[in-house]
């Protein structure tokens, strides 16, 4: 699972553009940011006047304000760890919001046998601490924590919107798909504000609508695996999707030796390592952001079988081992190009960066 530090490089482009569709409003570029699920959220988007911008905004940052009460696992007063405080209970009604966030989570726990585990909270609590200290967990400890994650003892009811968690002491962590899930919803707050051009960015998690005036989609960059501070050399051209980057690159410890990733396997409790960085375009963000944790964890062999089992999905893997750097890439093309003549001036719209 992933925690919630990420860079966003963000490129230049103008102030104002008109539309070059007809009957439209001409339309001002207008960005915003505020910190959310501890990470910077950003949206840019496209509206006829500053209050149209300001009033959209304000309303899907609310909504990004309101979903990170539901579901930190940071804040003692979220719901996510309310139901985690009642684990070994009975089942409890949860909100429409956190029951449709564990639902999807479950549903792709299932498809990937436990890569992907809302349930690993805590394991997670364990290697966030080694981070801290630069020591790993305690072996006695991390035993204990592993017999307590397991997706299949969380149980859902849809009829009832239950959740419950069958063992004393376990603990959810959604930080896997929460920023993806936030920027799906502020991205559909926009919408409903009549705002259908705009970006919204929650660190390494991104939600694209219909593109910027005159334009085929958002220019999306991926930061390089070597050096993740330096300019995007790989970028996405997207519209009406989500993209997700999941790696080490910010989060990591070397601990003799070897570096540690701050991504953990819940089926072995053991944090990744070595260096890699997956890129995944779906339908959604909340889509794109699971998948990214669960293919990191999968790997690129069995994380390409995953991508090309799901409709809509395009996977950019890169991972690197003393043999040198792989690079894999699946159902991208032609949204995914070298840029070998970049010049300042040129529009982009944002660079998402490993995580």
């Amino acid at each position: 699972m992933k925690s919630a530090w990420h860079r966003l490089a963000w490129l230049h482009f103008g102030l104002a553009v008109a539309s070059a569709f007809a009957g439209e409003p001409a339309l001002q570029r207008y960005e915003f940011t505020e910190l959310h699920m501890g990470t910077r959220f950003k949206i840019v988007l496209y509206a006829p006047n500053a209050a149209a911008a300001s009033r959209a905004v304000t309303a899907a940052f609310a909504r990004i304000a309101r979903l990170d009460d539901t579901m930190s696992d940071y804040n003692p007063g979220s719901e996510l760890m309310s139901l985690s405080r009642q684990a070994g209970g009975p089942p409890r009604r949860v909100s429409e919001d956190l029951f449709r966030a564990l639902e999807k989570s479950q549903k792709l726990a299932l498809r990937t046998n436990g890569a992907f585990d809302i349930t690993a909270g805590p394991v997670i609590r364990l290697w966030r601490r080694a981070r801290r200290r630069s020591e790993l967990p305690d072996s006695k400890e991390l035993a204990r924590s592993r017999r307590l994650v397991g997706y299949r003892d969380l149980r859902l009811d849809a009829a009832k919107r239950t959740a419950q968690l069958l063992k004393p002491g376990m603990q959810l962590d959604l930080g896997g798909i929460a920023k993806g899930f936030a920027a799906d919803e502020a991205l559909a707050v926009l919408r409903q504000q009549g705002i259908s051009r705009a970006l919204v960015a929650g660190g390494g998690d991104i939600a694209v609508g219909a593109p910027p005036p005159g334009k085929e989609g958002w220019r999306i960059g991926i930061a390089p695996l070597e050096s993740p501070e330096a300019p995007p050399t790989h970028f996405l051209m997207l519209r009406d999707v989500g993209v997700s980057t999941s790696g080490d690159a910010e989060q990591n410890v070397e601990i003799g030796g070897k570096r540690y990733s701050h991504i953990i396997d819940p089926r072995t409790g053991e944090a990744l390592i070595g260096r890699r960085s997956v890129t995944v375009v779906a339908p959604s963000a909340t889509a794109s952001d699971s998948l990214a944790t669960a293919i990191s964890v999968l790997g690129p062999q069995r994380g390409l079988q995953l991508a090309k089992s799901l409709p809509g999905v395009g996977l950019y893997f890169v991972q690197s081992s003393q043999r040198g750097t792989r690079t894999m890439e699946w159902n991208l093309h032609p949204a995914i190009a070298k840029d070998t003549a970049r010049s300042p001036g040129r529009t982009a719209a944002s660079a998402a960066s490993p995580r």
